[in-house]
């Protein structure tokens, strides 16, 4: 029984590391950090497998996790807010070329927190916005509201409106 299991996590390790490797990285933005936050969140993850009732909801399960396992990594740090910042100063555009894509990473990272995880949930994750607001125990409607202002902010940031653009 307990190779079965074993076999069971091995394939979710193999199915969701990339993945769950690029949200940690979008999070902390460190490379050697993200790799811990995965690593910590399949020891966790392993640990609690026998008390996982659904395989099916095991990838949202493994984000919530790692979302949790970031979280820890802050519990008792200060950060320093800027009070300036303007929040709808960045946005989202399509990406074609590498420096659009640079802008693009840059303007994400310029975010905050709580405009950009609903962002990557959404987009790394593939999570629906009931899923999204259960993983960062938001409503769903603080939770479109926040993916609604990180895109706008995106789209400010690539210096395009979001509304007709004028001809001239």
């Amino acid at each position: 029984m307990f190779s079965g299991k074993r076999a069971e996590f091995e394939a979710l390790v193999h199915s969701y590391s990339a993945e769950l490797y690029r949200y940690a990285y979008s999070l902390s933005r460190d490379r050697v950090c993200a790799e811990d936050l995965v690593q910590e969140t399949f020891a966790r993850a392993w640990s609690s497998w026998t008390r996982l009732r659904d395989t099916r909801a095991a990838k949202k399960w493994l984000y919530t996790i790692l979302r949790n396992e970031h979280a820890r990594l802050y519990e008792r740090k200060r950060l320093d807010l800027l009070e300036d910042q303007d929040l709808d100063a960045l946005e989202e555009r399509g990406v074609t070329t590498v420096f659009e894509r640079v802008e693009v990473r840059e303007a994400l990272e310029r975010l905050p927190a709580g405009y950009r995880e609903p962002l990557l949930l959404q987009v790394l994750g593939g999570f629906s916005c009931d899923e999204i607001a259960k993983i960062m125990q938001l409503t769903p409607g603080a939770t479109m509201t926040r993916l609604s202002r990180a895109r706008l902010a995106l789209r400010r940031a690539s210096g395009r409106s979001g509304g007709k653009e004028e001809t001239a």
